[in-house]
């Protein structure tokens, strides 16, 4: 019986060694170790055998069952070798033929003007104040001289929340503590006169705010950019002079600008600022409606109100503010007649700018 052991595994190393596909191994492993299979059938011998001998070939159909195990185990990977080296030489690539290049992604016009106005006015010595886009009321209404029943306020549309989907108001929050989604960057401007507690305070605050409103020229988020410079001595002659500074560096030295009286709640007093029309030069196109010039901005001097509320003396300093669209600059810019083309997200459109 030893030697029919010996010779079903050497039966089982022919046949493998010549097997070309997993098929033919499990053919050769269901022949020799199945149920019914030729190892099988020698065990069912053994009952035929003295007993001092079934111990030894009870020892050999062991070594034999592992050693055709260990074949089968080697033919399965030198079948999986051979169906990889085929399916590489059936795919091989040329490399020598060109690459396709990656398109390459492209900065958006929002901000590239960002980026532009936050350089710009970092040569001009202000500095950059960031805040929460979930802002309290308190901050974006109140302190900027917007009481609660102050007709001022129908001018924007608020985006409220639900207080049962905020987390609870942390120590210390206004009263009362409503929050909103922000209408415009001045609560940012707040903020730092609160942490900085005392002049010279010069920043800009730029980021996105949100009114529920959309149309050509109007969209639910957008951005803007406002300036705060709190100072002994600041007019509105050193404001027309910020204003020609940043607007000349902007869009272009040709650029003019002129001031209208205007109302807002948070400067006194007011204007609206207008610049010469980019495109046509100020000599009056379709855009402009032939005026010549584009109303790009409200600005003015800080309200002394807004002063006092945040323990500045408005004896001793003013200031002058500014509120610009981000947006809008961008459309100008680069001649945009539509805001809602800045967020299509059309690759061929911003490949464009």
């Amino acid at each position: 019986m030893i030697d029919e052991l010996n010779a079903l595994l050497a039966q089982a190393k022919d046949e493998l060694a010549d097997a070309r596909d997993e098929a033919q191994v499990e053919a050769a492993r269901i022949k020799f170790l199945g149920k019914k299979g030729s190892l099988s059938a020698v065990l069912r011998g053994m009952g035929k055998l003295a007993p001092d001998e079934r111990p030894r070939v009870g020892e050999a159909v062991n070594s034999v069952k592992a050693g055709i195990e260990d074949l089968l185990e080697r033919a399965k990977k030198a079948v999986a070798e051979r169906a990889l080296d085929a399916d590489l030489r059936r795919e091989k690539l040329d490399v020598t033929l060109p690459g396709r290049p990656q398109k390459l992604g492209h900065r958006h016009p929002v901000s590239l003007a960002m980026d532009d106005i936050i350089e710009i006015f970092a040569r001009l010595g202000f500095h950059v104040a960031d805040g929460p886009e979930i802002e309290w009321d308190v901050y974006n209404f109140e302190k900027l001289c917007f009481p609660v029943d102050h007709p001022a306020r129908d001018m924007q549309d608020t985006f409220s929340l639900d207080p049962a989907t905020l987390p609870p108001p942390p120590k210390g929050a206004p009263d009362p503590p409503t929050r909103i989604l922000r209408t415009h960057t001045s609560p940012v401007q707040i903020r730092a006169m609160l942490e900085a507690r005392k002049p010279p305070i010069r920043v800009i605050t730029p980021g996105k705010v949100y009114r529920c409103d959309s149309d050509v020229t109007h969209t639910p988020m957008f951005h803007q950019v406002e300036c705060l410079h709190v100072e002994e001595g600041v007019s509105m002659a050193h404001l027309r002079g910020t204003l020609d500074a940043f607007v000349k560096a902007f869009f272009g030295p040709h650029i003019q600008t002129r001031l209208r009286p205007s109302y807002f709640p948070f400067t006194e007093p007011s204007a609206e600022v207008d610049i010469s029309h980019p495109l046509c030069g100020g000599k009056g196109c379709k855009i402009c409606k032939g005026s010549g010039w584009m109303e790009v901005l409200g600005a003015g001097m800080v309200n002394p109100d807004e002063l006092s509320g945040v323990g500045i003396d408005p004896e001793k300093y003013t200031g002058y503010a500014f509120g610009v669209g981000i947006d809008r600059l961008a459309m100008l810019r680069h001649g945009i007649d539509d805001l809602r083309l800045l967020f299509d997200n059309d690759v061929r459109f911003l490949q464009q700018l």
